[in-house]
């Protein structure tokens, strides 16, 4: 049997979290996880908790789906890796066709990632050299959403526009044009509209996260302002870029966030979602376009690549996971987790002190105290909540859920059960 406080002894005498004080992680109630399956982590005393952050926005299907399980074990067992440069692998070249066949309408080509923020830097990456040898190199300048979250390695920092996560690092980070967010998103979009009406022909790309910014706190705007940046870019002849690590894979809904607005981007970046939360592993897809603008002389080709690019057992994954969907009716069984979600956040909304309570597909977040990633509402509550067998990880005054679109129903309503009951008790003593 795992023994808690050996591990607690070694986790804090030797491991660097991610996003947590170091003097926190001596103190702080940490789940030492032992098991997963279905939406539950297993701790070390054997306690359930439901994981509402969904493993990090990633885990779809559930932990330890077994197809999935089965997937990654015959591929590990037959060709775990091999560099997709000067050769190929049937994961890898299947596996594009399937996603390009499940795409918007357009995407015909896959360049190959390791994380979301890679797919994002791959992107950024393609865009501007396209247009640096393609006769206009004038497009250096990109265009983004202030406080959205595209990864946290130098170039999607540069993109994103979270000041808590990006603000030490300032200095390392290349110029972007943000559209300013405090009138609100639709405002916002109406910005990069006007930006690229008066100067698109100096833009590389346009980059958004389709319908929700997640790391800003879960914020929403509506499917038409899509259609809106896509007549936009489309007037300036230069790329629209979206950020489907999150949304993607039926987390709003329907397949792919643009989906819902009828429209398909130049570049489409997708992970977490992309093999469920089993592997690492991303990609980028395409237009025909892009692909041929890298043709020609070897000095030419795409100046990007890494170990990973193409991943066998990723692939295979993802291959795995894209045929689950198809065969399980996962978007339609989404479609019904939403509807439970709705109806929990609905009702979480009429508590008093909370305020916009919202909700999209499998996503749902309520506000409880003035916005800010570093408010303290939401990690009381992740306490009381720890207490009911919910694990919760705030954006500060922001609480979330981002459950499996395959949820058991009896589970996800006794985890907003524990929700609303965590919230009435932070709330109530205030």
């Amino acid at each position: 049997m795992t023994d808690r406080a050996t591990l607690l002894g070694l986790d804090r005498a030797h491991v660097f979290r991610p996003f947590t004080p170091t003097d926190d992680q001596a103190h702080e109630r940490s789940l030492v996880v032992v098991d997963a399956w279905g939406p539950f982590l297993v701790d070390a005393d054997g306690r359930q908790f439901f994981d509402a952050t969904g493993a990090w926005w990633c885990n779809h299907l559930g932990f330890r789906h077994p197809r999935i399980v089965e997937a990654l074990a015959e591929q590990a067992r037959t060709l775990p890796h091999v560099a997709l440069a000067g050769a190929t692998h049937e994961q890898a070249a299947r596996l594009a066709a399937e996603l390009v066949a499940v795409a918007p309408k357009g995407l015909g080509r896959v360049f190959f990632g390791d994380n979301g923020s890679t797919a994002v830097e791959i992107a950024a990456k393609l865009a501007f050299q396209y247009w640096q040898q393609n006769g206009r190199p004038a497009r250096t300048r990109f265009l983004t959403l202030n406080d959205a979250y595209h990864g946290d390695t130098v170039g999607a920092m540069s993109l994103g526009g979270v000041d808590a996560f990006v603000s030490v690092f300032r200095p390392l980070l290349f110029t972007v044009d943000r559209a300013p967010t405090d009138r609100g998103l639709e405002a916002a979009v109406d910005w990069l509209v006007d930006a690229l009406d008066r100067g698109g022909e100096t833009v590389a790309a346009v980059v958004v996260e389709p319908r929700v910014l997640g790391a800003a706190g879960m914020r929403l705007y509506p499917e038409a302002c899509l259609r809106a940046l896509r007549q936009a870019a489309d007037r300036a002849d230069t790329f629209l870029v979206f950020d489907e690590v999150f949304t993607g894979f039926g987390r709003t809904g329907p397949m792919w966030a643009a989906d819902s607005a009828g429209v398909a981007p130049d570049l489409l970046c997708t992970a977490k979602g992309l093999t469920a939360g089993t592997t690492p592993f991303s990609a980028v897809l395409c237009t025909d376009r892009i692909h041929e603008g890298f043709a020609g002389a070897r000095s030419r080709s795409f100046q990007h690549g890494h170990t990973f690019c193409g991943h066998p057992i990723g692939a295979r994954v993802a291959r795995e996971v894209l045929a689950v969907y198809r065969d399980e009716r996962v978007l339609e069984a989404g479609a019904a987790t939403a509807a439970r979600l709705a109806a929990g956040f609905a009702r979480l909304g009429r508590l008093p002190g909370v305020r916009d309570a919202r909700w999209l597909g499998c996503i749902g977040a309520a506000e409880l105290g003035e916005p800010g990633y570093l408010g303290p509402v939401g990690w009381q509550v992740r306490e009381a909540a720890l207490r009911r067998g919910l694990s919760l990880r705030p954006l500060g005054n922001t609480v979330y859920f981002v459950p499996p679109l395959n949820c058991p129903a009896e589970a996800l309503d006794d985890a907003l059960e524990a929700l609303y009951e965590s919230v009435d008790e932070v709330l109530s003593a205030r």
